[in-house]
């Protein structure tokens, strides 16, 4: 594999970022609990001599590098965001790992411990180069992905302002490709995310004299197959979307015609106006459907749906060329968009950027749990890829690679 993977880590720096994610892991904190987290996020950025603001939007961590270096001829003085999301998921992990969580029911199982690794460990090798950087880099340390979201108030909280970002990027763990694979392409890369829940309402009584009530559960189970149909029907084959009811909650007894039922379900979307559209339809389908058989329905949409999260094209180019430079071209790959949801999508719209995903799976050693799972591991060798990968993209930013 042709690879240069540890071109910008002193080997102190090496063993910093593997025994930093091994520390998080061992300690995860769930969405706005990031507390024990976010205090060393912040010691080993102060430590590197970063300016750092603590308690932004909660347990958020921003930290600001200031490049002493000359501007390139021409040119101006840039400033590109890393971001990093720092949140556990309430999990209980695979027991037997030497440095596996040591909190009940508690586990980074979606590789949250190795993206604040790595953004921390590239803030220190980067504080090393200050003198040569034309430009600032401003790393976010989020808390609650894996919940409502932490970015969107990080930016509200001026995450973005001083210095003024330009662009942003981020990296993803994947264990759908390899250790020493990276995927970054333009265009979407993960959907918006409009979760939303139906309350059905009939009138209960004896499950013997259905004509004298009126049935949610049945009401229910029209209404699911109407709104399955938006997706086959309603939709370009060709535009990708998917609508799950993933719960259905309703009455205490089969001889018991319920009074209400309820729907949980979400829709996923890349294309903004297919979601309007969709949303819209969603509301006329639940209540004409309930009207129809003589009961009524209520939406609501959860208020932390995120939006499409979409690559812009110019820094998409230069983090793949810079991923060329690091794990050679043969394993810069394309990797499948997905409809899960992610809050990098805020900092996607305020600025231009790219959300790449690093190889971390191992198939020869047993490392391909999915994300989520109590099985998930990474093969520790993709950490200083992906420190590499934020070093050197920053630094080519920063010198004027790209325009956009």
């Amino acid at each position: 594999m042709d690879r240069n993977v540890r071109a910008n880590l002193t080997d102190a720096e090496a063993s910093f970022l593997v025994d930093f994610r091994r520390d998080l892991h061992m300690h995860p904190e769930l969405a706005w609990e990031e507390h024990r987290t976010a205090a060393k996020v912040a010691g080993a950025a102060r430590e590197a001599g970063l300016e750092v603001r603590e308690g932004v939007a909660g347990t958020g961590v921003v930290a600001v590098l200031r490049g002493t270096g000359a501007t390139p001829s021409g040119g101006v003085r840039r400033t590109i965001l890393i971001r990093a999301d720092m949140d556990a998921l309430p999990l209980q992990e695979t027991p037997g790992r030497p440095f596996g969580s040591t909190v009940p029911g508690r586990m980074h199982a979606c590789g949250h411990d190795a993206h604040t690794a790595m953004a921390i460990t590239a803030a220190k090798v980067l504080a090393r180069h200050r003198d040569s950087l034309p430009g600032n880099v401003v790393f976010a340390f989020q808390p609650a992905e894996e919940t409502d979201g932490g970015a969107a108030p990080m930016i509200a909280a001026g995450a973005l302002l001083e210095p003024r970002v330009d662009a942003a990027i981020a990296i993803h763990l994947a264990n759908t490709i390899q250790v020493g694979q990276i995927a970054a392409q333009p265009g979407p890369v993960s959907a918006a995310t409009d979760g939303f829940v139906i309350v059905i309402r009939g009138k209960g009584g004896h499950a013997a004299r259905p004509h004298l009530s009126v049935d949610p559960i049945a009401v229910a189970g029209q209404m699911i197959t109407a709104l399955h149909t938006l997706m086959t029907r309603e939709k370009s084959p060709a535009q990708p979307g998917v609508l799950t009811i993933g719960a259905i909650h309703g009455g205490t007894a089969g001889n018991i015609i319920a009074d209400t039922c309820e729907l949980r379900g979400t829709l996923r979307t890349y294309d903004p106006a297919l979601r309007t559209e969709l949303r819209r339809r969603v509301v006329e389908v639940a209540e004409g459907t309930a009207h129809t058989f003589r009961a009524t329905a209520s939406l609501e949409w959860d208020g932390g749906a995120y939006p499409p999260c979409v690559n812009d094209a110019v820094i998409t180019d230069l983090v793949r060329d810079v991923a060329c430079t690091v794990v050679g071209p043969g394993n810069v790959v394309t990797h499948e968009p997905s409809l899960g949801g992610d809050d990098m999508a805020y900092f996607l719209e305020a600025v231009p950027g790219c959300y790449m995903r690093l190889g971390s799976a191992n198939s020869a050693r047993g490392i391909d749990g999915p994300g989520h799972s109590p099985r998930f591991d990474i093969d520790e060798d993709c950490l200083p890829i992906g420190v590499d990968v934020l070093v050197q993209t920053a630094q080519a930013y920063l010198a004027g690679r790209s325009e956009n």
